[in-house]
């Protein structure tokens, strides 16, 4: 049974969603680490922990649909399905739990607490905090795909 949704493993489509999943939690990473006092904030870290977990994942993942690209194969068995659910899924939550704690200390901090001192840093921060969400955007249409395609091959 060929199985034709958008963001598919072993699609361009889902090779598509896996690099941009990397790109925006490799930036987020990056601003994040740019800025010279985010190891204050325990949510920051975490923040960092969880894109790093998040490019690792991904990154294997777009290698796998080139690889799966450039030799025609399909990724659509049980097997592999499941395992892209259960990692979609983990990377997905984790993202979001990282994504909002860290924009929970930015409005705390930043600003119910009084604006912040160091302007470049509170761009950063929050430039960081956005890429996060869209890496976690990107990553549930991900993990939503791999579950309909889980639901749609029983």
């Amino acid at each position: 049974m060929i199985v034709d949704i958008p963001g598919t493993p072993g699609t361009f489509t889902g090779l598509v969603l896996r690099i941009s999943q990397c790109v925006f939690a490799a930036a987020s990473i990056s601003y994040m680490v740019s800025s010279g006092a985010f190891f204050n904030y325990t949510a920051f870290c975490y923040l960092i922990a969880a894109m790093g977990l998040q490019v690792i994942w991904s990154s294997g993942l777009a290698i796998l649909d080139t690889f799966a690209l450039l030799r025609k194969k399909t990724l659509l068995s049980p097997v592999f399905v499941s395992l892209f659910v259960v990692g979609d899924w983990v990377t997905s939550t984790l993202s979001l739990a990282g994504a909002s704690s860290s924009a929970g200390v930015m409005v705390l901090y930043f600003g119910d607490l009084g604006s912040c001192s160091f302007e470049a840093e509170c761009w950063r921060y929050q430039l960081s905090v956005t890429l996060a969400f869209l890496s976690w955007i990107s990553i549930s249409v991900s993990s939503l795909t791999t579950l309909w395609l889980l639901a749609s091959s029983v």
